[in-house]
């Protein structure tokens, strides 16, 4: 039996005008590398735990338009693998044809891999070769196509090749939603790169999205607040806490002042563009016990990863930061400013996840929603955020999951 003869394929360079999401793009020796902040913040801070994070393309895609029937990618990925802990799965990209996926496919072999040691403080890398991703058999006619890259894996694009020739996906007028936050937003133990809770709430409210969601790193940074400045967006939101928590970094008289100049340093820019500040979701550990947090080594070695908090309810008092303190002193603030900014809001992070959502939906890990959390936690911001103050987005069905159901003390009061 013959084999059907290989398409004739149309290579296209990675640039710019094909890449959302990324806010800079890196020529490296292999291809090019998407990064979420801007050289400048990334030249402000030489912490690690930043470069890797800003460097994986979380809520990034390409965007074309073809009448392509075969797409092949060839990429670079960096996968890592942690001594003593379970393995990591591999990083999906997702290929979605006028804006419904219909592919995945991992890069299960090739690449780099970044042994990391906790314990002793060591990276070892590999150096692997390109893979390829190959999706196939797509329907016929003139189509839009997005491959969203894994949220959790810096992915170097090598080169693009389709059996039909390719323009950069038109504009759909959609309005552009800004959100920053921390390894949750960032997209950690989600099954694929739609199914981050920040790509599930801009699918439902038919939004674009740009997710500055850094792990580990949302710490109030003055670069990350000039690069949402810079940005462009209809609505900017903010959710931080647990990751000041999470590494002790302040006390309570730092945190006021940090949250004030983190806004001022937005509103320079974005005067009037509505400004969402998201307080922490439920987090047992830490809801009355500060940091740090600590991952327990004995849980990972059996194959099962868990966070332990490692401070002392007692030090409240002297200042340090729980999740039930920076809640209230969010709120608190967001008040006192919206009398003079009115395109201020706050929403605490309870309603997106809280005690009750625990019980069915608890935290794997004690700190980060799995699967049906990151759909939970993007269901309800789509429906009492996105939709309050973006109005002109046209109305969904409520989720499944929300108790609160269509008419929820933050639902929208419109036809559905």
């Amino acid at each position: 039996m013959s084999r059907a003869p290989e398409p004739a394929w149309v290579t296209t360079p990675v640039t710019a005008d094909l890449l959302r999401g990324a806010l800079d793009l890196e020529h490296t020796e292999h291809g090019v590398l998407p990064h979420r902040l801007p050289a400048r913040a990334r030249a402000q801070c030489a912490d690690p735990q930043l470069a890797m994070a800003e460097s994986q393309p979380s809520g990034v895609r390409l965007a074309f338009r073809s009448e392509a029937t075969a797409v092949e990618l060839d990429v670079l990925p960096t996968k890592r693998v942690y001594v003593g802990g379970p393995p990591l799965p591999d990083g999906v990209y997702e290929l979605l044809v006028d804006g419904r996926p219909v592919r995945a496919a991992g890069a299960t072999e090739g690449g780099r891999v970044q042994t990391v040691d906790l314990a002793a403080g060591t990276v070892d890398t590999r150096c692997g070769p390109v893979a390829t991703l190959r999706f196939s058999g797509l329907p016929a006619g003139v189509k839009d196509l997005e491959i969203w890259l894994p949220p959790t894996e810096t992915t170097e694009l090598v080169a693009l090749r389709t059996d039909a020739p390719l323009t950069a996906a038109p504009a759909h007028g959609r309005p552009v939603w800004l959100h920053h936050g921390s390894s949750i937003s960032h997209g950690s133990d989600a099954v694929r790169p739609t199914a981050i809770w920040p790509a599930v709430a801009a699918s439902l409210a038919r939004v674009e999205l740009i997710n500055l969601g850094l792990g580990g790193s949302a710490l109030l940074d003055p670069f990350t607040a000039r690069a949402l400045r810079d940005t462009p967006a209809d609505l900017i939101s903010v959710k931080v806490g647990i990751n000041v928590v999470n590494l002790d970094l302040m006390r309570l008289r730092a945190f006021a002042p940090a949250v004030h100049g983190f806004l001022d340093t937005i509103r320079e820019g974005r005067p009037d563009t509505p400004l969402v500040v998201v307080s922490p979701i439920l987090c047992p550990m830490h809801e009355d016990t500060p940091g740090p947090t600590s991952l327990d080594f004995a849980s990972a070695a059996a194959g099962r990863a868990l966070f332990q908090p490692m401070g002392d309810p007692a030090e409240v008092a002297y200042g340090k930061l729980t999740l039930r303190v920076i809640r209230a002193e969010l709120a608190r603030i967001v008040a006192e400013r919206a009398a003079e900014d009115p395109h201020l809001h706050h929403v605490d992070g309870l309603e997106l996840y809280g005690e009750a959502d625990a019980a069915g939906t608890p935290l794997p890990d004690g700190l980060h929603p799995d699967a049906a959390g990151h759909r939970l936690i993007g269901e309800r911001f789509a429906r009492r955020v996105l939709r309050v103050r973006l109005p002109h987005v046209p109305p969904a069905p409520p989720g499944p999951h929300d108790p609160h159901g269509p008419r929820g003390p933050h639902a929208p009061r419109g036809p559905r």
